[in-house]
């Protein structure tokens, strides 16, 4: 084995996550903490104003008070967020952490009648928003009948007392949901120790420390852009450098001038920046690595990165693990191009159903969620997650995902399950059968292509099968998913024929379909 290589662990079990720093049991330890050594150090910056770990903490205290006391949010109740990225986002998750409550991100790219369906599935006490995102808001509070604030008033006034504190461990702090392969939404439970044990994992494999300034674009509303580094740099006393949202040219700069030693990005982010017309300008010599959150990079994005001096390395995981299990360090960016890496300290990896090397990943981990809200398991009884993800295992330990398992196409860092936009599709009169997949493609990682065989319809123009269909049928379907799923979901592409290719038992499929349609399909 190669001395740079991850050391292999003993047999049997990998080695536990290390032990936590004595006194830190809960979110509100790690923040205190903090508070009490080195209270001026910068926490937060975000649009030019800077938050230290003493101003965080107080800000944290009082808008614990206010929860409890103004607006009666209790041990286990749980408070939704819609909005961009925003420091208080930060300050209300260790808020409603020190009272036992769940912070619930509502992803703002979403349609507003999926956002519809999460009040109605874990009831929140009530919705935060920032000035953005304000009206939508309102009348998503409006529908379920919740009271809405704005994210300002938090800690507009004080509020009589503190908040009590009911932290524990085992305290359900962080509900995040992801879309089933039914294209239902399934609300992730991120217990206190979850958080904890991610903190760990992550800045021990990308070796976080208090000297690290973190450059954080992507939405908190994902468990990537809050778990993978921004509350790993917290829970080490690092700096993170707040962006409301991805901005090519303002992330460039942002690099160039507050000079972070790491940032997370995501292959459609890479892109944007490297085709930015400043790039080959930028000056990149403040940063040590780039990590991605996603399970597979294209080959020119690692190579325009290390062209610069920067590794580009990988991360792997999902919304239900935390989500860092898997990663690949700085020194092997290069040599293992392609590849996930080795599992994080802590995390036990199963390839489970091999065949001819290739198995899928199940993961077993303290960071791994036991439950979707309210009581659905998440894991087997032994513990494992299924990832439903095809991957193998190289001769040195190292991971390559290689397929799915289950039906899911990863957008631009969007996990996408065709089956919620087939059933919408067949429920249109034009529609007589459907099938959404993804094929490859160099910005977004794969493009959702919907491959549709058309009904019968009066006023229209003759089809290759010598049917009648409407002349502007991709406008059409395309409009009617418009009003009801995110932007982010709608296809890139739409193929008619004549049938789709089916099982004996009438299963669709997919890898023919992909085949026949060609390279071109996803152009």
């Amino acid at each position: 084995m190669s001395p740079n290589l991850p050391p292999d662990p003993p047999a049997g079990r990998p080695p536990a996550i290390s032990p936590l720093p004595p006194g830190l049991r809960t979110l509100d330890d790690v923040l205190l903490q903090h508070a009490r050594s080195r209270p001026q150090a910068l926490a937060m910056r975000f649009e030019g104003r800077d938050v230290s770990y003493g101003k965080l903490a107080r800000r944290t205290a009082r808008a614990a008070a206010r929860l409890w006391h103004e607006w009666g949010v209790r041990p286990g109740d749980r408070v939704a967020w819609l909005g961009l990225n925003h420091p208080d986002q930060i300050t209300l998750l260790f808020a409603l952490a020190r009272i036992g409550a769940l912070f619930v991100p509502l992803n703002f790219r979403l349609a507003s009648a999926e956002w519809q369906a999460v009040p109605g599935h874990c009831t929140p006490r009530c919705v935060l928003h920032d000035a953005a995102w304000a009206q939508a808001a309102r009348a998503l509070a409006h529908a379920a009948d919740l009271p809405a604030h704005a994210i300002d008033t938090l800690i507009a006034t004080p509020s009589p007392g503190d908040a009590p504190v009911h932290a524990t461990p085992e305290s359900p702090a962080l509900l995040v949901y992801t879309s089933g392969t039914t294209g239902r939404p399934k609300g992730a439970v991120h217990t206190q120790a979850n958080l904890l044990a991610n903190m760990v994992a992550a800045s021990e494999a990308q070796a976080l420390t208090a000297a690290d300034r973190v450059l954080t674009v992507l939405p908190l509303f994902h468990v990537g852009g809050l778990c993978i580094q921004t509350l790993p740099a917290l829970y080490v006393g690092a700096a993170v450098l707040l962006h409301a949202r991805f901005d090519p040219g303002a992330t460039l700069a942002s690099l160039a001038q507050e000079r972070p030693t790491l940032t997370l990005q995501v292959p459609a982010t890479m892109k944007a920046l490297i085709e930015h017309p400043v790039w080959p300008a930028t000056d990149l010599s403040g940063l040590r690595a780039v990590w991605a959150g996603s399970s597979t990079l294209p080959a020119a994005l690692v190579d325009a990165f290390l062209a610069r001096g920067v590794p580009l390395c990988n991360v792997y995981g999902a919304t239900e693990t935390g989500p860092f299990s898997i990663a690949l360090p700085p020194a092997h960016a290069a040599s293992h191009a392609g590849s996930c890496g080795w599992p994080a300290r802590g995390v036990e990896v199963r390839l489970a159903d091999a065949r001819d090397g290739v198995g899928e990943l199940w993961l077993r981990a303290p960071n791994v969620v036991r439950h979707y809200w309210p009581d659905l398991p998440a894991t087997d009884p032994e513990g494992w997650f299924h990832s439903g993800d095809l991957a193998r295992q190289a001769a040195d330990g190292s991971y390559t995902v290689v397929g799915r398992a289950k039906d899911m196409v990863i957008s631009g860092g969007e996990n996408i399950y065709p089956a919620e936009i087939e059933h919408l599709l067949a429920s249109h009169p034009l529609v007589a059968d459907c099938a959404v997949l993804g094929l490859p493609d160099a910005q977004w990682g794969e493009k959702l292509v919907a491959v549709v065989v058309l009904k019968h319809q009066n006023g229209t123009i003759p089809a290759s099968n010598g049917q009648e269909t409407l002349s502007n049928w991709e406008s059409v379907l395309s409009e009617f998913l418009g009003g009801r799923i995110a932007r982010y979901k709608l296809p890139r592409r739409w193929v008619c024929v004549d049938a789709l290719p089916r099982t004996a038992l009438g299963k669709v499929q997919k890898a023919v379909l992909a085949r026949q349609l060609g390279p071109d399909a996803a152009a």
